[in-house]
């Protein structure tokens, strides 16, 4: 319960966190049919860059404060079109000041039919959250602990979804129950679509996490990964990676674009580096130590 996502907002774990999730709603909305975005834990929706909170860290300026000035490229900026025009709505005078929580990136990119269900357990990020959505009849708030949500919330009446799981990573055994709640979640939604995000870090179980979702029954799961600095010497965040199950058939071949970008444009230091992989599907899962870390 200690931890605030202020802190960390905007922040480069963010950036692909957003950027995936944005490319993940525009692919459904090629459908006219209405889609859910259900959104585990989702923290206050909407941060205020310039508060005292994200003043103490400066995280965005690693983040979302480099991208926003960055020559991206053609290709790149259409991919990320959806997700940095969505920032320039929030801030229409320039800069970043306000930046969106995954709640209300969602929200921004929706059409008409499409709907939002944002989980809450904090007392006071939950009431924050709620007012951001008062008399919002496309939003549902809901003060609940978020793996609860994977159980109770599933499948959503829409029958086509995104179902987003960002915990804070606090405990220990985080790892593990982010994999036995997504095995929970799919017995129930088997066709939808979950995005993991999980934390890079020095001494953190990577290698048996994959290992646990390789085991279980879901045949299509993409991973991609962005470190931003070495390890060594340090016990923070180095990196951010997310588990895509059900990623629409184009997000293979976008990572292949975007995380060369994120990484030359986000990089800390000369050891930033990223990979883009299959757990289960496309091609045949590979052990950790022989794959071919991209730099």
């Amino acid at each position: 319960m200690n931890y605030r996502h202020i802190y960390h907002a905007g922040n480069f774990a963010d950036v692909l966190k957003h950027a995936v999730l944005a490319r993940l709603i525009r692919y459904m909305q090629k459908k006219d049919g209405a889609i859910r975005v259900l959104d585990t834990h989702a923290g206050i929706g909407l941060y205020d860059l310039s508060s005292e909170e994200a003043q103490k860290t400066g995280e965005w300026l690693e983040g979302i404060g480099k991208l926003m000035e960055a020559d991206l490229g053609p290709q790149v900026s259409e991919l990320l079109e959806p997700y940095l025009t969505a920032i320039r709505e929030l801030n229409p005078e320039g800069g970043v000041r306000f930046y969106p929580g995954s709640p209300k990136l969602a929200r921004l990119l929706f059409r008409p039919q499409d709907r939002l269900s944002a989980m809450e357990l904090h007392p006071e990020d939950f009431v924050r959250l709620h007012r951001l959505f008062e008399g919002d009849h496309h939003a549902r708030i809901t003060e609940l602990d978020g793996w609860l949500a994977l159980g109770a919330h599933l499948p959503p009446k829409e029958k086509r979804g995104i179902v987003l799981v960002d915990p804070p990573f606090e405990e220990e055994d985080e790892y593990q129950r982010l994999a036995e709640g997504l095995e929970k979640a799919y017995r129930r939604f088997p066709g939808g679509t979950y995005c993991l995000w999980y934390p890079l870090k020095k001494g953190a179980p990577i290698k048996e996490f994959h290992e646990t979702l390789q085991a279980l029954d879901i045949p299509k799961m993409l991973c991609a990964e962005l470190i931003v600095r070495s390890d060594r010497g340090i016990t923070g965040l180095t990196g951010s990676g997310l588990v895509i199950v059900n990623p629409p058939f184009t997000l293979k071949d976008e990572l292949h674009q975007l995380l060369p970008a994120l990484k030359d444009h986000l990089a800390q230091d000369r050891f930033a580096s990223h990979r883009a992989f299959w757990l289960r599907g496309e091609t045949k899962a590979v052990k950790d130590d022989d794959r071919t870390r991209e730099s």
